[in-house]
């Protein structure tokens, strides 16, 4: 995506604000995607966790260089994955679909915690949001809300190695999950292709849209 900007002639003040979303992301969003992850396997009996080094929101400890040199440059890509193992859980395909699912709803808290701080100073303190810091903390918010509930939308998609995946398991028969796992190397493929050729973009928009809106959903300030 940083490409793209470059090459279409954005202003520099457009490629800062890229750089600096894609940073609020890597340091702030997947950190916590990834602790969820971490804090709801642990909390299920696979205590081991504790000791591989996830169990934390030190951003430090979750970045993939990879995957985000591919969220500046592309516009997608991805954090360490926690290391689960199963065979910690009582009931392994239940506790999995659970901690796979804690990203995604970690996500949708964080954009409602966003929403709430917007509603606080809607109207509580309306005089900031109109000074030129508060249009900056507006911005700011706007993109932590949207970018939380962007990822947790993405995430939900029942394609496997995604969270969603894990969670559509939960439902599956054992043998139809091992298939699952035994292809899952082809389903990066159809993911790359899938963003790509934006063949997902509208149900992502669409989806997103109602999570940013019910995030803000008691606010009239934002709502109309």
């Amino acid at each position: 995506m940083l490409f793209n900007l470059i090459r279409n002639g954005f202003s520099f003040e457009t490629v800062i604000i890229h750089i600096l979303v894609i940073l609020l992301m890597i340091f702030l969003i997947l950190p916590v995607h990834e602790f969820a992850h971490a804090g709801v396997a642990y909390l299920l009996g696979d205590k081991a966790i504790k000791y591989r080094g996830r169990l934390s929101l030190n951003p430090l400890k979750h970045i993939d260089i990879a995957g985000a040199l591919c969220m500046l440059f592309f516009g997608f890509g991805w954090a360490k994955a926690v290391p689960v193992d199963p065979r910690n859980f009582k009931k392994p395909k239940l506790h999995m679909g659970l901690t796979a699912l804690a990203g995604p709803v970690s996500n949708i808290l964080c954009g409602m915690l966003g929403g709430g701080v917007l509603v606080l100073l809607g109207h509580f303190a309306p005089f900031v949001l109109m000074t030129k810091f508060g249009g900056y903390l507006m911005i700011f918010l706007s993109y932590y809300i949207s970018i939380n509930v962007s990822l947790a939308v993405f995430n939900l998609i029942p394609i496997p190695p995604l969270d969603g995946s894990k969670v559509l398991f939960i439902f599956l028969p054992d043998k139809a999950v091992e298939f699952c796992y035994r292809y899952q190397g082809y389903s990066f493929i159809l993911i790359y292709v899938l963003l790509l050729t934006n063949a997902l973009d509208g149900i992502i928009s669409y989806l997103s849209g109602f999570l940013f809106d019910f995030c803000l959903f008691f606010d009239p300030l934002f709502l109309g």
